[in-house]
């Protein structure tokens, strides 16, 4: 069974009721292939918002697929949001994840609204990459990762559920101090690029660890070069 939507195209669609969306030129690294995997990146600035970004992956001829949309929030004291979707041998994979890197508390009440969607998935099998990582010691508990085969339908509705909630607490969410919470984010994406995970490990082994850096850190977090 086929998905209904596109990471990509939720979110952007959602973007648009209320923000202008404007795509920056990633010359190169918008299309990177290397040992049969293939990378392809837009980019986008969120003004009033902040960075998107979304990542597509193909390997294995097509059999193996990936979807990633990040977006960094540094210009909104909310969290990172981040979604993941991964097809492979007819198995599939829906991640819908927040991260604190706010720089005041989020508030209890939408922890509360996005955690009532991930009980309505609460019958759909976890999924776990198999072992602990340093940055679940920031992920919020609203966040949900379920996989399985024959539930497309399901895992598609989830992540619309998590857009349409992230993006309206997101419309209410006070702006913030722009430099102030890039620090937050950048604490993040700097640690992620040094101590890594299961996807920025793949992309420093296949293209080196500075074009991986550029990558996380610019194209996927909006987070300018350092002077």
């Amino acid at each position: 069974m086929s998905r209904k939507n596109t990471l990509g195209g939720l979110i952007t669609d959602a973007l648009k009721k209320n923000w202008t969306l404007r795509r920056e030129e990633l010359g190169a690294d918008a299309r990177l292939s290397g040992k049969g995997m293939t990378f392809t990146t837009e980019a986008y600035t969120v003004e009033g918002v902040g960075h998107l970004c979304i990542m597509n992956m193909k390997a294995m001829l097509g059999l193996m697929k990936m979807e990633t949309v990040v977006l960094s929030t540094l210009d909104r004291d909310m969290p990172l949001f981040n979604l993941d979707w991964v097809g492979v041998f007819g198995k599939q994979t829906q991640i819908a994840e927040l991260y604190d890197t706010q720089l005041a508390p989020f508030p209890q009440e939408d922890q509360e609204k996005l955690a009532e969607i991930k009980k309505r998935y609460a019958d759909l099998q976890d999924y776990s990459s198999g072992k602990a990582h340093w940055y679940d010691a920031v992920l919020y508990p609203c966040s949900c990762s379920k996989t399985g085969k024959k539930v497309s339908d399901r895992l598609s509705s989830m992540a619309e559920e998590y857009v349409a909630a992230f993006t309206g607490l997101l419309a209410a969410a006070p702006a913030c101090d722009r430099a102030e919470k890039e620090a937050k984010v950048r604490a993040y994406a700097e640690r992620l690029v040094a101590e890594g995970g299961p996807a920025v490990d793949q992309v420093t082994r296949l293209f080196g660890r500075e074009t991986a850096s550029r990558l996380i850190l610019q194209h996927m977090y909006g987070l300018p070069p350092k002077a």
